[in-house]
């Protein structure tokens, strides 16, 4: 378990950018890899193995592996927003459907009362319009469309700029865990892991 910080690349190399395995001591990389992708802006639960089935069980949409997102966006998010995504959306952009996501809790707040947490690149900018609304909570997702919290939610007027990923299946990130930090499996998410290796489903 890697508590992924903004700015790395989730990819096991790259020649410009550095990568999630930089936080890695050089001894452990060998064979290990990323489960999925997050953004390079995005932060949090990461998880890293050598092990393939689990990897493609853990991502695959087929096995129907929940994942948990804390976000901020500008924009308004009210409950029929809500209902819309729970009933099964779809991506900004190019219109390709989504499954239902589950808006968990969100709140309201302004740009003004969220500008600490808006990146330095985009504050300024923001800061025109201090009364601008933003909303903040967490989604929850069952595929692993790429960019797909963000289309969603850019889907219903809400543009993300602070992304977290909080869970996957009953793996949840640490509270402990600092950025950049990581951790073996508790015997409870080794346990998890193994049950869904076992897990089968007609592709």
């Amino acid at each position: 378990m890697l508590n992924k910080p903004a700015g790395l690349v989730t990819a096991t190399r790259d020649p410009s950018l550095g990568t999630v395995m930089d936080c890695f001591p050089p001894k452990l990389r060998p064979g290990l890899h990323p489960v999925g992708r997050l953004d390079r802006d995005t932060e949090g639960l990461l998880i890293v193995t050598d092990d393939g089935d689990f990897t493609f069980r853990l991502t695959r949409p087929e096995f129907h592996i929940e994942k948990r997102y804390f976000f901020r966006a500008f924009g308004a998010l009210d409950e029929g927003k809500a209902a819309a995504l729970r009933r099964g959306g779809t991506l900004f952009g190019n219109g390709t459907p989504a499954r239902p996501a589950e808006i968990l809790d969100f709140s309201m707040s302004t740009v003004s009362e969220s500008a600490p947490f808006i990146p330095e690149e985009k504050r300024a900018r923001a800061l025109r319009n201090p009364g601008g609304c933003v909303v903040s909570g967490v989604i929850s997702v069952t595929e692993g469309k790429r960019h797909e919290v963000k289309l969603l939610l850019r889907s219903v007027g809400c543009s993300v700029f602070c992304l977290k990923r909080l869970s996957m299946g009953e793996i949840t990130l640490g509270e402990n865990l600092a950025p950049g930090e990581f951790r073996e499996f508790t015997p409870e998410e080794r346990e998890f892991a193994e049950r869904l290796r076992k897990v089968f489903v007609e592709l």
